[in-house]
Formats: structure tokens, C-alpha cells, sequence
């Protein structure tokens, strides 16, 4: 029987609460490299409590360890802390009514474009995010894209990881298909997509309204021909013959896709994966380590490897991560103590166990965390280490704004690609609406 796995059930891997309590104690006894850095002062306030909310794990230790540091927390500071995992739809939403209303948590756990659409209603969180970054050597590319209001160094946010999607394909597929590695080259790769439809064993790329996987496929795509949303100066530049070509492109590659991605959320891989429905497709290391500790499936994971998107003309890889975003509103009771939290989560006695107990899916922000033991753990994980170093981001090539949220959250450039492969519309016509949608966005 195959599991099914989804963000709102997600499996646990397997692990009892002896071996999840070994593997606690044996990162963090693990040594992170760090530098001498004198912690901001964060008196905390007398009586302080705090609420946060967080998206819902994908990984069962995920929230398993993330509630112990918090109750450690708890214990050293004797401040009480309330978390909610909460459905990923449901961050942006709850997130909202605290902004209107001023009521609500005292620490948010959003995703990567949040800060940047309240920005004026967030607490400066620079002291934090440069102790960290001068002990744990510095925040990698993505961190400072997200965490940092643009054109400052202005910290109104702290990342504390980002979930990647890379290729997930079976190794004996991609063989019997004729090929020894993934292509790199937008032509190589449909020849192997091609293949793997002719042998009964497709690919598939969400292609509907999924946070993660939708926006994923559609960003590739944009930006694998050099094409992108916006320009430096955040104008609107997706009507440009690169992205012409990209959609050109999705109208061969689609046929060769297992039916149903036009639809796709960001389960619906997971689920065709694991039954053997879907043979490649990008995802985080999740599915990997679910299937690998499933008996049932564990077969399937032995015949499992990942790869970076194909590079087609960029320079490097294009693609970028699902950050989790923490924040604090100016509303808030007690922004000492949720500063003080936050900062606490990323140390590495608690960030370590974390980041190992979760298998890396939440890969990490500060360059120190390059050292942890899980990125050597299993080899087919190693790419993964490397999840917020992507040189792309939300919007790019343009400022990260409240309207770069806004036009991932109303799924712009996916919807772009679904009319065309769904033949509702030609590429011309779909350009246009995406940029006809975009300049009423970032206007």
C-alpha cells in the first residue's frame, strides 16, 4: 500500500522517539563553525507570552523538534510560546488580518514575498540578522534577497530556511530511455521526456495553482530562456521574445507530461510519484526521505536521484527556494521577546538538531549550516545544500515587493503557461494577459 503524503498529513519518517532523541543529541554535538559576535541586548519584557504561527510541517520532525527548541525556549527564558502549524494557504490570510486589525501573533512564520507587502508595519530586525550573520559567517544569496527591504540593509525579516525543487526522477527510467544523466539543454531534455512517455514511464511539472510546484514550473521556464518577469528597475518585461519562446517550448514538452498537471496542487506530484504514475517531476527532499523510510516504498527511493533543472540558456541553475519568513509586527506586545525567540531558533544548538531532524528539506540560510553533518549524511541529498544560493528570486530580475508577492500569489506567469498547454490560448495571446495582469499589479 502506498502512503499518500501531503502538507496537511505528513508522514512521519519512521523514527522512534529513542532515535529522533539520538539524532538530537548528535547534531548538536556537532561542532558549526562560528566567529565572535556580541548578541543585540533584548530585555525581555516583564509578563512577556508569545503566539507564532508557521506553515504545517511536510516532514514529521519538522514540528517535532521545532516545538521542542520553542519549550526549551520556554524553560530558559520563562516566557510561555504557543506555535500553530497552520495549512500553507492559510499563512497569507491569517498574516493579512494581523496587518489590518493589529491583533493576532506575535511572531510570524510567512513565506518569502510577505515581509516585503507590509514592510512599513514590521519591526526592524537588522541587530538579529547581523549578530547571526557576523557568527555564522555570513547569510547566503537568497536570505539577504528576502530578509533585507530593497535598495537597504534594512533586516525586516529572518529567514530561517527555504524548501527547493529540483528534479526527482527514477534512475532506471531515465536509463531505459537512453540517457545517462539529465540534459541540461532545453532540446536533450524533451528528447528525454519524450523517451520516458514512449517507454510508459512520464515526467510531470505542476501546472496548476500550487504555491510551491506551480510557481516553480513556471519560473524554470521563464527563466531558462533568460526571460523574467520584471526588469532592475521592477518594470513589467514579460512580453519579450524569450518568454515567446518558453511558451513555444511548454507546447511540445507538455504532451509528454502524465495526464492531470494542469490541475496539479502541490501534493499531486507527491501522490503520483510514490504510486509509480509519474516517473521525474521537482520537489524537496520530502518525498525522497518519506519514501525511503516506508517499507512499501523504500524500493522506489533506492531508484531515486536528484538533479538541478535543466540550465537550457541561463548562466546557472533556474530555480530558487519556498522561504519561510520570520517577522514581527509593530503591534505586538512583546517585540523583545519575539526577537529574542526567533534569534534563539537560529543558534546552532537548536538550528543544527532542526535542520538534521527535517533532512534538510528546509535548507538552511547562514553559510555556517554548510557544515552540518546531514548534508554528508546520504549523497543523494548533497544537492540540496545549496538551496538558498540560487541567484533567482521572485520577480526577477526586479525589486522582491509587495507586488512580487502578489503576482506569485495570484499565480501570473503559472496561468500564463497552463492556457497554452491547455490550447486556450496561443503564446502571443497568453503573453499579453500575463502582462496585461502584471502592470495592474505593479503599477
Amino acid at each position: 500500500m502506498v502512503h499518500i503524503i501531503t502538507r496537511r498529513g505528513a508522514l512521519a519518517l519512521g523514527a522512534g522517539a529513542a532515535a529522533m532523541m539520538a539524532l538530537r543529541e548528535e547534531a548538536a554535538a556537532q561542532q558549526i563553525p562560528t566567529q565572535p559576535a556580541d548578541p543585540p541586548r533584548l530585555p525581555i519584557e516583564s509578563g512577556a507570552s508569545l503566539r507564532v504561527i508557521r506553515p504545517a510541517r511536510f516532514v514529521a520532525p519538522d514540528e517535532e523538534f521545532f516545538r521542542a527548541n520553542t519549550e526549551k525556549f520556554s524553560k530558559q527564558f520563562n516566557v510561555p510560546v504557543r506555535v500553530d502549524f497552520v495549512g500553507w494557504e492559510d499563512i497569507r490570510p491569517q498574516t493579512a488580518v494581523l496587518a489590518n486589525t493589529g491583533t493576532g501573533p506575535d511572531v510570524v512564520i510567512g513565506w518569502s514575498d510577505d515581509p516585503h507587502i507590509y514592510a512599513d508595519k514590521l519591526h526592524d530586525l537588522s541587530d538579529v540578522a547581523e549578530y547571526l550573520g557576523k557568527k555564522y559567517g555570513g547569510w547566503q544569496f537568497l536570505a539577504e534577497k528576502y530578509g533585507k527591504r530593497h535598495r537597504t540593509n534594512n533586516w525586516i525579516a529572518i529567514p530561517l530556511g527555504g524548501s527547493t525543487g529540483p528534479l526527482v526522477y527514477r534512475i532506471s527510467a531515465v536509463k531505459e530511455a537512453g540517457f545517462d544523466r539529465i540534459p541540461e539543454d532545453h532540446a536533450g531534455f524533451l528528447q528525454l521526456c519524450k523517451r520516458m512517455k514512449e517507454i510508459g514511464k512520464p515526467a510531470g511539472f505542476a501546472l496548476g495553482n500550487a504555491v510551491g510546484d506551480g510557481n516553480g514550473t513556471a519560473n524554470w521556464l521563464t527563466w531558462s530562456f533568460n526571460s523574467f518577469l520584471t526588469d532592475e528597475d521592477g518594470k513589467v518585461a514579460i512580453n519579450q521574445p524569450a518568454t515567446i519562446r518558453a511558451l513555444e517550448y511548454l507546447k511540445e514538452l507538455y504532451p509528454t507530461f502524465v495526464p492531470g498537471t494542469l490541475s496539479w496542487l502541490d501534493p499531486t506530484n507527491n501522490r503520483a510519484y510514490a504510486a509509480q504514475e509519474c516517473w521525474m517531476t521537482p520537489n524537496g527532499v520530502s518525498l525522497y526521505f518519506a519514501l525511503k523510510n516506508d517499507p512499501n516504498t523504500r524500493h522506489i527511493a533506492e531508484d531515486t536521484d536528484h538533479a538541478n533543472l535543466p540550465r537550457g540558456l541561463a548562466s546557472d541553475a533556474p530555480q530558487s527556494a519556498t522561504i519561510i519568513n520570520a517577522m514581527v509586527f509593530k503591534s505586538v506586545r512583546y517585540p523583545n521577546a519575539a526577537k529574542a525567540y526567533i534569534q534563539f531558533m537560529m543558534e546552532a544548538e537548536q538550528y543544527n538538531p532542526w535542520l538534521t531532524a527535517c533532512l534538510g528539506y528546509w535548507s538552511h540560510p547562514l553559510k555556517a549550516y554548510d557544515a552540518s553533518a546531514v548534508w554528508t549524511s546520504d549523497p543523494k541529498i548533497a544537492l540540496y545544500r545549496r538551496g538558498l544560493d540560487y541567484r533567482y528570486w521572485s520577480g526577477y530580475k526586479g525589486p522582491i515587493t509587495a507586488a512580487t508577492g502578489t503576482a506569485a500569489s495570484e499565480y501570473v506567469l503559472v496561468q500564463m503557461y497552463a492556457s497554452v498547454a491547455a490550447g486556450q490560448a496561443t503564446p502571443q495571446q497568453a503573453v499579453q494577459e500575463a502582462e496585461r495582469r502584471a502592470r495592474r499589479i505593479f503599477r
